[in-house]
């Protein structure tokens, strides 16, 4: 089946060397704010330390990983915590509008426009030669940067409050992506990225 070949649902954004669609809102039975509310004040945030060139640094963000499987990048080992009825309801939403299976989650929290993700692409082993990776969105709009490895070629994309961004075929594999720290104030937003740990 085409992941976007179903009316009303993710439409395509036209990108070389990959396949990314977006959702402007991912139908769910609770408001957003609701969602952004439960996912605030349940999940427990953690400051990680990761390995950039050597060096060890802390993220500009907070994070959480839940799933069926622990995962590594950058020097970082997580251990899944266990799902809960939220983060169930949410991936069963997320499943049924990309038509994949996912079994972890990784929770990033934003907490102003000081915080902040370093451009890379999600291409560890246990993702896959094309990994499917749904990114869902909430609370204040955060621009998405991507860009080509071999062409340099740029596109950025406002991922509002409850959008759905889908990335999947050959895109990690050619272009790199990050949230930029911003120079006007910003509230806090919450990001959740589904993905197959093999």
């Amino acid at each position: 089946m085409d992941l976007f070949d179903n009316p009303g649902t993710l439409a395509a954004i036209p990108i070389e060397d990959g396949a990314l669609a977006l959702l402007a809102q991912l139908p769910l039975p609770l408001s957003n704010a609701d969602v952004f509310a439960q996912l605030l004040a349940q999940t427990p945030w953690r400051e990680e330390s990761v390995v950039v060139y050597g060096k060890r640094h802390l993220q500009p963000r907070l994070s959480a990983w839940y799933g069926d499987a622990s995962y590594t990048y950058s020097g970082l080992r997580l251990a899944p915590l266990p799902w809960t009825a939220l983060l169930l309801e949410i991936r069963a939403a997320v499943e049924t509008v990309c038509g994949q299976r996912f079994n972890s989650v990784l929770l990033n929290r934003y907490r102003n426009e000081r915080d902040s993700m370093g451009m890379h692409s999600d291409d560890e082993p246990e993702l896959g030669a094309e990994p499917v990776i749904a990114s869902l969105s909430y609370g204040t709009t955060r621009t998405f940067i991507l860009r080509h490895k071999r062409n340099k070629q740029t596109l950025r994309l406002p991922l509002e409050d409850g959008s759905l961004l889908l990335m999947s075929g050959q895109l990690q594999r050619h272009w790199v992506h990050g949230i930029n720290k911003s120079t006007r104030p910003l509230g806090e937003r919450l990001n959740l990225t589904f993905r197959y740990i093999a």
